[in-house]
């Protein structure tokens, strides 16, 4: 069973993106981004490839980010 763990800080994000782990992000208590991985981040928007070409940009304010541990 997968288990979600929030990304908060830089750190979070940080480490996310350099171990390839797997994201869901939550927008008004929906899921809009499932298994996809942090390409790159900023204060301001979180970057999200989900496939070769498809990248999806969050605002880093309005969503919430979960990494996926299995």
């Amino acid at each position: 069973m997968a288990v979600n763990r929030r990304l908060n800080t830089d750190a979070d994000f940080e480490e996310a993106m350099n171990g390839r782990k797997r994201i869901r992000v939550f927008q008004d208590n929906h899921q809009i981004n499932n298994g996809g991985l942090i390409i790159r981040f900023d204060q301001k928007t979180i970057v999200i490839q989900s496939s070769v070409s498809d990248l999806a940009y969050h605002d880093r304010n309005e969503c919430e980010f979960f990494e996926i541990k299995m």
